[in-house]
């Protein structure tokens, strides 16, 4: 009886972030594929919002917040983002076989990251990426995981073994329920994201995360999907205006009106 009773009112939450281009960042063709150039690498911003929601949870019903990342070891930064705001915890998977992975692909090493951090309530996503912006990494990793997926949210509320979100949609709010464990995604009416305290950067900066490869998953490279990226730059439109004049404005609508006539405008 007392384990469940500390199990209804601690949390063990996963917030799951991806080190993204700057916002501002302009995309560029090189050899015919897209680029970011030297675009400075940061946390994604949606994501901050997944940072934010989880540990919202944490103060309202004790637990802690992990940061899970899928990336390169330069996402250590972002990670460490998340630290600052006051995640307790940081994992980084990192593989050089994950490179260009696609949606399906991060679902799988994120939920075989998830059963290895063992135990975890509930996994918290952003709406989307800036990279991408597909928004379905979060409902195909709930379904590798085969938990319920609560998406959109804009406020959580846990109780006892189950949560209960309002989801955000175009047509207006909609209420949902589901037993944890549970996989959300999150809009920014969670709430702005909190800034990294001094003291959560001072810890940020000395903490130790551990760099997982797939085989500490136990798991393989995922398939890659066959993908074919053309650019194409639409053609050169060649424009001249004429300026039209006359001594009265009658004069002028005239003489617009023949040009008209003329160019088989009408």
């Amino acid at each position: 009886m007392t384990e469940n009773l500390i199990k209804e009112y601690i949390l063990k939450i996963i917030a799951c972030i991806k080190q993204v281009p700057d916002s501002e960042a302009k995309v560029k063709a090189e050899g015919g594929q897209v680029s970011w150039g030297d675009a400075p690498l940061v946390i994604n911003p949606f994501d901050e919002y997944a940072v934010e929601g989880a540990l919202q949870q944490k103060e309202a019903s004790g637990g802690t917040v992990t940061a899970l990342c899928v990336g390169p070891e330069s996402a250590r930064e972002a990670l460490k983002h998340a630290l600052a705001m006051g995640a307790d915890e940081a994992v980084l998977v990192s593989d050089a076989a994950l490179n260009d992975l696609d949606t399906v692909g991060a679902a799988k090493v994120l939920a075989a990251a998830i059963q290895k951090i063992g135990g975890a309530d509930m996994v918290v996503f952003g709406r989307q990426t800036l990279d991408n912006g597909a928004g379905l990494t979060p409902a195909q990793t709930a379904r590798v995981l085969g938990w319920p997926m609560l998406g959109l949210a804009g406020q959580i509320k846990v109780d006892g073994g189950s949560v209960t979100v309002e989801r955000v949609l175009e047509e207006g709010r909609q209420s949902m329920k589901a037993n944890l464990p549970a996989v959300l995604s999150v809009v920014q009416s969670i709430g702005e994201p909190r800034y990294p305290s001094f003291m959560g950067i001072r810890k940020a900066s000395k903490a130790t995360i551990p760099v997982w490869s797939l085989s500490d998953l136990g798991a393989t490279a995922p398939a890659p999907i066959v993908t074919r990226t053309e650019l194409m730059n639409p053609p050169a439109q060649e424009t001249a205006t004429e300026m039209i004049t006359g001594e009265t404005p009658a004069e002028i609508a005239e003489k617009l009106a023949d040009k008209i006539i003329a160019e088989k405008v009408l």
